[in-house]
């Protein structure tokens, strides 16, 4: 039976999603680029053998429109005869292109492809793609929940208070994920995954000296009197300090089969052994990170005791507590190189810059198995094991 394993994975530092950041007078497209440059020489292939690259991107409009994964490979110099598309499955989109590249080869449908992901926030804001009076939602939606659906601020905050988790709590979270990423670049943990791109060699959100007193003097980000009567169990705790930040930033993982790699002289990091995609209720939103954790685990047949490491994606503290909270996972095996409250989260580049993370933390650590997961707007959740090989 064919497997899909990756043979390399590497991403861009994160820049500041800000008109001032780092990356910001980089174009998506090229962004994207460089990482697809850097896959193809730092494993040495020859593109002209990629049979597709499958890319995320979730703000499709501007200048991340008209399939900017194609375009990419283009600019990166790969033949004309490479393939690409681009998928949205909101901020798990590349997470969810590593599915589909992976379950293409264990098919037989490819023989190698690159799953990859961009976002530049900085140049294409969140909901750049929903003009002003537009409804992307249409009137089955409003009928179906006809008190409407919420931002996911307040899916954060409503998680808050069902798992009653206080700010305390997330602002602790927050800071041990920046101390975290900043002992990772200091210990050189992150040189491995890492192609530096104008001028930016280390990601730009990561603040060393954040504390929970710092964070303590933030004001809620997401307070809305029309909410707080609709929901009186907010306590309004949800900050800009253990809130994932906007970010520019794009990576990319190369999978193929363990055959073709011997083949080819590359050495795999790990195996991609299995894969969940769940559906969870639209207004708490960001929590089908938990039957996705169990699903996965089910159809791979083991248990979080299995798992050496976690990757859950950090786009609210109140999220991964929550998680913690019901798996009973130990937080020192989860995220242990820092989130995205401190790395960032380059919507469409977070599924990928995860995975990334996650193969070469299990390669620095001798891990043999690692989970990965992501919440993602409308309810939806993917999770991915990989085994060390």
């Amino acid at each position: 039976m064919r497997d899909a394993v990756i043979v390399e994975a590497v991403r861009t530092p994160v820049g500041k999603g800000k008109p001032n950041g780092a990356l910001a007078a980089v174009h998506p497209v090229e962004l994207l680029a460089h990482t697809l440059r850097t896959l193809v020489g730092r494993s040495g292939i020859d593109p002209a053998l990629v049979d597709d690259v499958i890319g995320g991107t979730v703000d499709q409009v501007g200048e991340q429109a008209m399939n900017t994964t194609r375009y990419a490979v283009l600019s990166a110099g790969f033949p004309e005869s490479v393939p690409a598309t681009t998928v949205d499955r909101q901020c798990g989109s590349s997470q969810q292109a590593v599915h589909f590249a992976a379950q293409g080869v264990i098919s037989g449908a490819y023989d190698m492809v690159v799953a990859c992901g961009v976002e530049s926030m900085s140049r294409v804001p969140m909901w750049s793609n929903v003009p002003a009076g537009a409804d992307p939602f249409g009137p089955g939606i409003a009928e179906r929940y006809p008190e409407g659906l919420v931002p996911q601020g307040i899916s954060a905050e409503l998680i808050a208070a069902k798992w009653s988790i206080g700010r305390a709590d997330m602002d602790a979270f927050a800071t041990i994920s920046h101390q975290r990423a900043a002992l990772a670049w200091d210990a050189g943990l992150f040189d491995a995954e890492t192609t530096p791109i104008a001028g930016l060699a280390r990601d730009a959100s990561v603040r060393p000296a954040t504390t929970p007193e710092v964070l303590a003097g933030l004001k809620p980000a997401y307070y809305d009197p029309a909410f707080g009567e609709r929901f009186p169990q907010i306590d309004w705790s949800v900050t800009a300090g253990n809130s994932s930040p906007v970010n520019d930033g794009a990576s990319a993982v190369l999978i193929t089969t363990s055959e073709h790699a011997a083949r080819l002289g590359l050495r795999p990091l790990a195996r991609l052994h299995s894969f969940a995609v769940t559906g969870s209720d639209p207004l708490l939103m960001l929590t089908g990170v938990l039957p996705a954790t169990e699903k996965v685990l089910r159809k791979a047949s083991l248990t979080l005791d299995d798992i050496d490491l976690f990757e859950v994606n950090e786009a609210f503290a109140s999220v991964v507590l929550a998680w913690l909270r019901e798996t009973g996972a130990d937080h020192e095996k989860v995220n242990v190189h820092g989130g995205a409250l401190a790395l960032g989260h380059p919507l469409g580049a977070s599924g990928t810059r995860l995975m990334t993370t996650l193969v070469h933390a299990m390669r620095a650590r001798g891990a043999r198995y690692g989970l990965q997961t992501m919440c993602e707007a409308g309810g939806l959740a993917n999770a991915t094991i990989l085994e060390a090989l």
